[in-house]
């Protein structure tokens, strides 16, 4: 047997990788860890902060407490992390800084998923908006309080931008009235708005296209809402179903339906590496600074994958995403919002004061983002059970 390749100690990282040696630094100068690179501290700080532990018992599709096997927020975090890692460590480029835009990408997602990302944009928008990158932004570097020293998290600015970009140059967001944390923050420290990010943020980014998709699949039909039948002539998992099953004839749907989606990640990771090896080379990348003022996004599918994968988002979209018990609790998860928001709107002092002193002695537009705050941090569970408190009036009088 050959060695394995991630035990050799050959792991000089491609030109065109981040080195953290050369990292710009943090906004707040702090001593360099001696038992951690930058930005091996920048994921540990994420890791750590109560956004990143809040995503235990946040809707990826399905409510948190609806099952104990399907996705949440945390555990798709932590399965795009490993994507991340894997292409980075292929690609030869710096794995914790991949691994840490990945484990940052959704901190700022609030609760009941897409549904509560929709309503907040409704209530917010005339108060400047709501954007959950954004507010992924906003928890790293505002909203977490938990050093001395400075608000945030006082991540490496490769880490902010990854963060920031890692879907791609924002110069032309820049005006929209949700952006205006991140227009602020540039004329602190500049994030290159017209750049791409990193080749390390577009691995994270990829990860999570890949992690979303395979894992839909797999938890849609944990739920019963798409079957393997009705699957096996949808493209990228169809072949994997079929190629399962014809070389494993005896096993049961479970472990069909868990080989299947594995290989399917498998294809695009490869996809992935092939396309993006690719446009490394005919762009003649060659630096970071290439990397930054490329012509497209480098760490891509190629045309055939997307075309598959138009396919099966439109499957998904149509049998899982719009499912008539998807859609109701959608529109439990917006009511609950919609009426949380407007009673702290009316009176904030029902809020807790850490956040009622936030909201008091301000403009509306001033309240609205202290009550926005608030609600973009709660779990599923404590929306619900904050709610109850609120509403019933059983248990009001009960207190």
């Amino acid at each position: 047997m050959g060695a394995d390749p991630l035990s050799t100690p050959d792991r000089r990282l491609a030109p065109y990788a981040e080195n953290v040696a050369a990292s710009r630094g943090r906004l707040v100068p702090e001593p360099i860890s001696r038992t951690r690179t930058a930005f091996a501290r920048d994921r540990d700080r994420i890791i750590h902060c109560t956004a990143f532990r809040r995503l235990k018992e946040k809707t990826q599709v399905f409510v948190a407490h609806e099952g104990d096997h399907y996705r949440t927020r945390l555990t798709h975090s932590l399965e795009v992390a490993q994507i991340a890692r894997s292409l980075a460590h292929a690609l030869k480029l710096d794995v914790d800084l991949a691994e840490t835009v990945a484990l940052a990408h959704d901190l700022g997602h609030p609760p009941f998923g897409h549904a509560g990302e929709d309503e907040l944009q409704v209530r917010m928008a005339p108060f400047g908006g709501f954007d959950h990158n954004v507010q992924t932004f906003r928890v790293v570097t505002k909203l977490e309080e938990r050093y001395p020293a400075f608000k945030g998290l006082n991540l490496s600015w490769e880490t902010v931008e990854g963060v920031i970009k890692h879907n791609g140059p924002i110069a032309h967001r820049l005006d929209e009235p949700a952006w205006a944390p991140i227009r602020e923050y540039h004329r602190q420290w500049d994030v290159e708005p017209a750049g791409f990010a990193s080749l390390e943020a577009q691995a994270a980014a990829i990860a999570d296209d890949i992690a979303y998709n395979n894992h839909d699949v797999d938890d849609g039909v944990q739920a019963g809402l798409l079957s393997l039948a009705e699957l096996e002539t949808v493209p990228l998992i169809g072949p994997q179903l079929l190629a399962t099953r014809r070389d494993w004839p005896d096993c049961d749907d479970r472990m069909v339906r868990l080989e299947a989606v594995r290989r399917m990640i498998g294809v695009m990771v490869e996809d992935v590496l092939a396309e993006t090896e690719a446009r490394l080379a005919s762009d003649g990348i060659v630096t970071v600074d290439d990397v930054r003022a490329a012509r497209r996004t480098l760490v891509s599918f190629s045309p055939a994958m997307l075309a598959d994968l138009a396919v099966l988002r439109k499957h998904l979209f149509e049998r899982m995403y719009r499912h008539y018990r998807v859609n109701r609790t959608r529109s439990q998860a917006r009511r609950i919002l919609a009426e949380m928001f407007q009673l702290f709107m009316a009176e904030p002092e029902v809020m807790p004061p850490e956040w009622s002193d936030k909201a008091l002695g301000g403009d509306e537009s001033r309240k609205a983002r202290a009550v926005c705050d608030y609600i973009a941090g709660m779990t599923d569970r404590y929306a619900i059970e904050e709610h109850k408190r609120l509403f019933s009036l059983d248990l009001a009088l009960d207190l």
